[in-house]
């Protein structure tokens, strides 16, 4: 087996957790139930805010347009981006867990590029239709990353298993040829098509004006989450290093796997829908890892209603901030990203994990 020290790295752990290690039952309810809590009360309160006034009177009487405007316009809205950050954020911990990588995200591995591939060919064929509810642009982005993780798992993996440099290179090497096949495709589009593209990859939660993208994506990513929460103590040991984890008794190469295939479908599927919004995979994990500490018991379930509450918030600013005009969600969180980012690369990486 290869070392795992042997791959670079930025913020590598330096201790580790055993897979075994007692968690005080105080403690999880304490960190999960603060993050729970949270994200109830901004899924609450969040539709209740926008550009025009609504009234609780209003809604729970049916009255046009406040019921209109709170069933339709803001609460599948508000749902979707409960669930997108959610996924968006235990896909991050995930991937920096395998990739024993602080600064990994879900767009590392290329699957977020492919998904922004299989929307923007769609979209310059004109295919705009709708087919069993589903536009034919969220097919073709869910078909674009689902390639691109088979792809990429091929790629890295080998007859000793699946190397994380192998991986991380495979990845990072897709996201510059479908970033290049995108711009040849932009450079190829007319005017409207250009924009239809920049507008979806740009990441947004303005299409969502029913409950259909909630119903569609939440089967993929509650059966992920609730795989990854089973599997969350074997992620502590391989936190710091291969050859460790497998000392303890863990099963290096499976989990591995599992958590490559699970942050993949996370990401994936519900890309498809909003485009690619960056960053909630690297602020979430490690606001809660600089609060909560490293242990992945806690780390995957808070991350996931932890993100979700920050997406909401990120959506609820991008509708209001300068109303009744919008911003793209994606660009609020790479405003707060980008200082973000800086800030974990100037702390010293020990304290990343």
């Amino acid at each position: 087996m290869r070392p795992s020290s042997s791959v670079p790295t930025a913020g590598a752990p330096t201790s580790s957790l055993s897979d075994k290690g007692a968690l005080s039952v105080s403690r999880f309810v304490t960190v999960v139930g603060l993050c729970v809590a949270i994200f109830v009360l901004v899924v609450l309160i969040a539709p209740w805010i926008g550009a025009s006034g609504i009234s609780m009177r209003g809604v729970i009487e049916g009255a046009y347009p406040d019921r209109d405007i709170f069933l339709i316009t803001r609460m599948p809205r508000v749902l979707f981006g409960a669930l997108v950050g959610g996924a968006l954020a235990v896909s991050g911990v995930l991937f920096q867990a395998i990739l024993r990588n602080s600064l990994a995200t879900p767009f590392t591995l290329g699957i977020s590029s492919g998904s922004s591939f299989g929307a923007v060919v769609a979209i310059w064929l004109g295919l705009d239709l709708v087919i069993f509810g589903v536009p034919v642009v969220s097919m073709a982005a869910f078909g674009g990353a689902f390639l691109t993780i088979l792809f990429v798992f091929f790629v890295a993996r080998s007859n000793t298993g699946l190397p994380t440099f192998t991986l991380l290179l495979a990845g990072v090497t897709l996201n510059l040829i479908f970033g290049a096949l995108i711009l040849f495709i932009h450079y190829a589009a007319n005017f409207q098509q250009s924009y239809m593209m920049t507008r979806w990859m740009m990441g947004s939660l303005y299409d969502a004006t029913d409950f259909r993208p909630v119903l569609q994506t939440a089967p993929f990513v509650l059966a992920a989450f609730v795989g990854m929460i089973w599997l969350s103590p074997q992620l502590n040991p391989l936190t710091a290093g291969e050859e460790w984890a497998a000392s303890r008794g863990v099963n290096v190469e499976r989990v591995k796997k599992l958590s490559y295939f699970a942050a993949s479908i996370l990401t994936g599927s519900v890309t498809a829908f909003s485009g690619p919004i960056g960053f909630v995979g690297l602020i979430v994990p490690h606001t809660l890892r600089l609060i909560a500490g490293p242990d992945h018991r806690l780390l995957i379930p808070g991350s996931f209603f932890l993100g979700g509450a920050f997406l909401v918030i990120c959506d609820t600013l991008a509708r209001t901030i300068i109303a009744p005009t919008e911003i793209p969600v994606g660009v609020v969180t790479a405003l707060l990203g980008g200082p973000f980012f800086i800030f974990l690369l100037k702390r010293r990486p020990g304290d990343l994990w």
